[in-house]
């Protein structure tokens, strides 16, 4: 029985890694899965199917979101202007040391909603009690990689407390929640800590999601300590014996990237928090080069602000250009392979997510193209990587199922989230000296 039917839509479609739009066609849905594509008016459905109306619309794949700590929306704007090391130490650990299961319920929410929004119907997340971040994936209807963030002081003990929410919540919310384990990172896990997580990862048939090489003074620092670069210690632990997710890895040095290409490491790259951070431009080029998937990414809201990743995408083009002092690097072509196909494999869902094409989930974000910033409607391909913006954003299925519909969230309550998000703030924002989660190296 076909479900749903989206009817008179232009579609982005993938022959291999070459994006087209095809105009006037209907996409009719089964279930969970995409069931055929067409004409408008050339599929057939029952006397039950829900219609959707996409007259003027452009049907994009759900927009991926490869690594993020979505409730730290609860701290928006509250650490700007500062350095990475005092961003850290002052501001984010001593704030998060606030945190409760609660506050993280609704800043998920909150963040899920922002997502919705802007078409993002996937995210691999990293953050603290993650069951309420589950049980928020449970109820907006998105789906998610979630890794239960953990530092090495705190030990086995938690390390084993988030290998319990793995097994808990694993093929979780209908099959759209897949669980990880989440080491935070080699500056904040030792060597024999990071080991640990690698066999527990594989014992249990998981991945792992890390932040590894962000800053060069990260990998000055386990040059220094260990003799290796942080994405060597993680290939001697075993963490790359298992699907990883490094988060960021803008500084890999020599033979890192045969590293990372070897293991099929998926590298995020959230562009606009290394402007903020007055960042070094990652290597786009020597990723592409060696053939290590990349994907876009917002990080946390408290260094990007926003949850949008159609912005991600324009910025990730044009550094990429920027950095090679080459206009015509990156086409737009490639861009928004990067931005579908690539996001779906660098979290490791590639054979579910990623493109619309039968058998494929249904997961799908409808654009308006009737924006001033849209007209004159020309190279449309340029038009959703440089115009388009998370506003643009008319309509969103995750799983089959209709999450936002003609700008109206149809899953949460947004002005509940508002209220309930805007009364933790005096209580969130307090930062008690030498009060924090864990000390970022100066």
């Amino acid at each position: 029985m076909i479900d749903r039917l989206i009817r008179n839509c232009d579609v982005l479609i993938f022959n291999g890694d070459m994006p087209e739009v095809i105009l006037n066609q209907d996409i009719s849905i089964e279930k969970s899965l995409i069931k055929e594509i067409g004409k408008t008016g050339s599929l057939e459905v029952d006397q039950e199917t829900e219609i959707v109306d996409a007259q003027g619309l452009l049907a994009i794949p759900g927009l991926i979101n490869t690594h993020a700590h979505v409730p730290m929306v609860l701290l928006r704007n509250l650490a700007e202007d500062v350095s990475v090391e005092s961003w850290f130490n002052d501001y984010i650990w001593p704030m998060e040391s606030n945190l409760t299961e609660e506050d993280v319920y609704w800043g998920a929410l909150l963040g899920m909603a922002e997502m919705i929004e802007n078409g993002i119907t996937s995210v691999a997340d990293h953050y603290f009690y993650m069951d309420e971040v589950a049980k928020a994936i449970q109820e907006t209807g998105m789906r998610a990689n979630l890794a239960w963030a953990v530092f090495g002081h705190e030990g086995e003990a938690k390390l084993d407390e988030t290998l319990e929410f793995v097994n808990r919540w694993q093929g979780g919310a209908d099959g759209r929640i897949t669980t990880w384990l989440g080491p935070h990172s080699p500056y904040t896990c030792s060597p024999e800590f990071l080991k640990l997580t690698a066999k527990k990862a594989a014992q249990n048939n998981v991945g792992i999601h890390i932040h590894v090489s962000e800053t060069q003074a990260q990998v000055d620092l386990a040059l220094k300590e260990f003799g290796k670069t942080p994405v060597q210690l993680c290939k001697d632990a075993g963490v790359m014996e298992v699907p990883t997710i490094f988060a960021h890895c803008k500084n890999p040095q020599g033979g890192d990237y045969d590293l990372l290409a070897a293991a099929g490491t998926g590298i995020p790259q959230a562009p606009k928090t290394y402007l903020k951070h007055a960042m070094t431009i990652a290597p786009i080029d020597k990723y592409l080069e060696k053939g290590i998937p990349i994907g876009l990414a917002t990080d946390g809201a408290v260094s990007n602000n926003t949850m949008d990743i159609i912005e991600q995408m324009g910025l990730l083009g044009m550094l990429a250009k920027l950095r090679t002092d080459d206009c015509t690097y990156l086409p737009v072509e490639q861009l928004l392979s990067i931005a579908f196909r690539s996001s779906a494999k660098v979290i490791h869902l590639d054979d579910q997510i990623g493109e619309l094409k039968v058998g494929m989930k249904a997961d799908i974000a409808l654009l308006r193209q009737n924006g001033l910033h849209m007209t004159p409607r020309t190279n449309v391909l340029s038009m959703i990587a440089y115009n388009a913006r998370g506003s643009d954003v008319d309509t969103v299925l995750c799983d089959g199922k209709v999450l936002m519909k003609n700008r109206e969230l149809l899953t949460v309550d947004k002005e509940r989230i508002r209220s309930e998000v805007q009364s933790r703030l005096r209580r969130l924002s307090k930062r008690v000296p030498n009060s924090r989660i864990a000390d970022y190296p100066a």
